[in-house]
């Protein structure tokens, strides 16, 4: 038979009794590791140096009564059984002990129920500890990243306000760090996800070895980490954001046959008494790393209330919830530009529109998309923006908004949508379920992207072209000329018209290299079997000669001003 271990303190101050209590142990099958104890200072130093399992205590000795046990018991925070074991104790003075602290008591002249009693309390004592084990790890997951067991995003906005509020009331500064990996994506997309989040982890590891103690490191989510730096100057500071900034810059992350470099920007602002808020401050160190992004990457920028590029980055981040609300509240508004067959011998035909976004202030003021669309794609919000397009536009015109003068079955509608859709693994889906729900011919639509974007993303550009194009849509592509190498890419990309980049358009009657330019895309476009849509044109000079190359379309403000297709409040409106 094994016999348990069980380590037990007998506060006893007869060793025959004692030895009687080891005996019935021993033959409930316990393997008692003990220790007796008769004063209380022998109690008090036996709980303070080993790790008892159980404490059974006689009720009445000389000098020492179960009572004080119970009280050095109390004193010492410990989850251990206490069972009284009296020779005669009455019921008065039994409540009294539970309610004390014991557990339960016996007489010494029936101790049948001891194993028993033992088994039930150790068992509550296992179930307490699980419980506590379980609100721990609840503690901590409610203030901790779970891949990188750094404190989470929540934890460090209330770091940083205890922060602000510490400098607003004793004039300290504290400074905070916003670090942004420059590799991360690119782990990500070599080599997979698993190899990005031990990538965090790895990284996250080192940086906590070499911050102070009394600083604040936390993962604020992907691959951004935010570090508080407690009663810190600037300069001190500084120095310490070098040492980290070499740190990961020396960090060399290694998967399988594939070692990276992992660079990384850093936005710095102080937190001191002039600091509002945390938000505020959060911002500032947010806005100082994009623009260490655009500096070069892997470097530091400090914020500086005077700073161009930072007001500039911070304008755009404040358009984030201008955005949102308005794609929550269909504020947004959708304005469409003709797009017309041209020949040598005919007038222009109306072929189609090019569909235009522009948003409207709280003042009503018209707000163009080069000011807003930098801020949505710079903070990821331009897939949302391209769907409400699709949607907006696509129920504008199954509710009977758009008259058939503008949006005929015949008429193309050539839709923008950004390299975020392209990325989009869901957007195909999501565009048949619209065409779907709306009755929508996809020959109707022609979504267009920009040159550099369909480049830039060629592996999901080129199957998401493929199947939409089977789907019956058709694609174009924008801006064509602008890159470097936009005749070798051509034959790769599964498109059915080119846009012939405007800056080489509106100056074709007076400049021959433009014009040379704007017949060679021409030329090479038809021999790919794809037709050219020229934009800008915006005199009859310019009308005139790509009519002699043999351009198929032409936009611009000669033929057709932008103008209101659906208002903000969904009613619609055929001119401006």
């Amino acid at each position: 038979m094994k016999h348990s271990l069980l380590r037990v303190l007998l506060v006893e101050d007869a060793d025959d009794d004692a030895q009687l209590l080891l005996r019935l142990l021993r033959k409930e099958g316990y393997a008692p590791d003990y220790q007796r104890v008769d004063n209380r200072e022998a109690m008090a130093a036996a709980l303070a140096s080993a790790g008892w399992d159980l404490i059974i205590a006689d009720y009445a000795m000389p000098g020492f009564t179960a009572h004080d046990a119970l009280e050095i018991y109390k004193q010492a925070a410990l989850d251990i059984p206490f069972i009284i074991v009296s020779g005669h104790i009455d019921d008065v003075s039994a409540v009294a002990a539970m309610r004390a602290g014991a557990h339960d008591y016996l007489l010494k002249n029936n101790l049948a129920r001891l194993a028993p009693v033992i088994a039930r309390e150790l068992d509550e004592v296992r179930v307490r500890a699980a419980r506590r084990r379980a609100e721990q790890e609840l503690r901590f997951q409610a203030c901790h990243d779970p891949l990188t067991g750094l404190l989470n995003r929540r934890e460090f906005e209330r770091a940083m306000e205890q922060a602000v509020r510490t400098a607003q009331r004793d004039r300290s500064q504290h400074m905070l760090c916003y670090l942004d990996l420059d590799q991360f994506k690119l782990v990500n997309d070599t080599c997979g996800h698993v190899a990005g989040d031990e990538l965090l982890r790895l990284l996250s590891a080192t940086l906590a070895q070499h911050v102070r103690a009394s600083d604040t490191l936390a993962r604020l989510g992907g691959d951004e980490f935010g570090l508080l730096l407690s009663n810190c100057p600037l300069d001190e500071g500084m120095k310490i954001v070098a040492g980290l900034h070499e740190i990961i810059s020396d960090f060399r992350f290694q998967w399988r046959d594939s070692a990276f470099q992992v660079g990384c920007s850093i936005g710095v602002t102080l937190i001191g008494a002039d600091t509002s808020d945390a938000g505020e401050a959060m911002s500032a160190a947010d806005v100082a790393c994009y623009v260490a992004k655009e500096q070069g990457r892997n470097r530091c920028h400090v914020y500086q209330a005077d700073d161009r590029e930072l007001a500039q980055r911070r304008r755009e981040m404040q358009w984030i919830s201008s955005i949102g609300a308005a794609l929550e509240k269909n504020s947004l508004v959708l304005y469409l530009q003709p797009i017309y067959r041209i020949s040598r011998d005919a007038a222009p035909a109306l072929a189609g529109h090019e569909i235009l976004l522009r948003m409207i202030d709280a003042d009503g003021a018209l707000i163009l998309p080069n000011v807003f669309i930098p801020a949505a794609e710079r903070f990821k919000l331009m897939a949302s923006v391209d769907r409400w397009v699709v949607r907006r536009l696509f129920s504008a015109i199954a509710d009977g908004h758009v008259g058939p003068e503008l949006l005929g079955d015949n008429l193309l509608m050539f839709i923008n949508i950004s390299a975020a859709t392209v990325n989009d693994a869901t957007f195909f889906d999501y565009v048949q379920q619209q065409l779907a729900e709306f009755s929508i011919p996809p020959r109707r639509v022609c979504l267009e992207i920009t040159e550099s974007a369909a480049i830039a993303n060629l592996t999901a550009s080129t199957p998401l072209f493929t199947r939409l194009r089977q789907l019956g849509c058709r694609f174009a592509l924008d801006d064509f000329g602008s890159g470097l190498s936009s005749f070798g890419y051509l034959r790769h990309l599964p498109v059915d018209f080119v846009k012939i980049d405007g800056g080489f358009v509106r100056n074709i009657a007076r400049n021959v290299v433009d014009m040379a330019m704007v017949e060679a895309i021409n030329k090479i476009s038809h021999v790919m079997g794809l037709q050219t849509i020229a934009e800008f044109v915006e005199s009859e000079e310019v009308l005139h000669a790509l009519r002699e190359l043999g351009v198929e379309f032409a936009q611009g403000y000669l033929l057709g001003r932008p103008q209101v297709l659906v208002e903000a409040d969904g009613a619609a409106r055929h001119g401006e």
